[in-house]
């Protein structure tokens, strides 16, 4: 793939995620029935974009079947990518962007190099101005419960150009100002996918009120 095609690529997911706004996050141990399950009911809300953690058993198989269930009417990504190996196996599981905790700057590279869309964790305006400089579009604000919307506000005064997706302790309730406070997606773990028990009609009310209270 020729440098600019890779570019639009990235630039494509990047613009896909902004326009879902919500990143379903799975991470714990679930069987590849439930995560299927867990994608149908994302599907029916809907929320067209879900994330499964590399430290989930079995990661790369349950991206795999996503991948296989839904092809492009979802983009399925990989999250917990801390290393180039990781990216790599996320990668060829199919996941079609990555997302990390932390800045690993090797990890960016090698996700540029093979024209995805990687999605560094950061928290201080150091390590944002870094990613950002080193290309990445979006970049994933982490732990974002320290500090809330307040935080991102005054983070985005002096970098009102850099796009962030706050991920930790996001819900319906904060959703609004999130979003207020200038976020362009959510990253949403247990307040939304709370177990492997979890029925999927609560999901599916879970995903819309979180939805509806994004988009306001």
């Amino acid at each position: 793939m020729q440098t600019v095609e890779r570019r639009a690529s990235v630039v494509e997911t990047a613009d896909w995620l902004k326009r879902e706004g919500i990143i379903p996050i799975v991470r714990g141990d679930f069987a590849g029935e439930r995560v299927l399950e867990i994608g149908d009911a994302l599907l029916a809300a809907p929320i067209l974009c879900m994330e499964v953690t590399m430290n989930t058993p079995g990661a790369t198989e349950l991206i795999g079947l996503l991948r296989a269930r839904y092809g492009e009417q979802m983009r399925i990504g990989a999250g917990t990518v801390r290393t180039v190996a990781q990216l790599d196996a996320a990668l060829e599981a199919g996941a079609q962007f990555t997302l990390s905790p932390s800045l690993v700057l090797a990890v960016v590279q090698r996700a540029q190099e093979r024209g995805i869309l990687h999605i560094p964790g950061v928290y201080t305006a150091s390590e944002a101005e870094t990613a950002w400089q080193a290309g990445c579009p979006i970049l994933k604000l982490f732990p974002a419960d320290q500090g809330g919307p307040a935080y991102l506000k005054a983070l985005r005064a002096p970098l009102d150009d850099i796009a962030f997706a706050p991920t930790g302790g996001v819900s319906a309730e904060n959703a609004a100002a999130w979003r207020k406070a200038g976020a362009v997606a959510l990253g949403v773990g247990s307040t939304l996918i709370t177990g492997p028990q979890q029925s999927m009609a609560d999901l599916i009310t879970r995903a819309r009120a979180l939805k509806a209270a994004w988009e306001g």
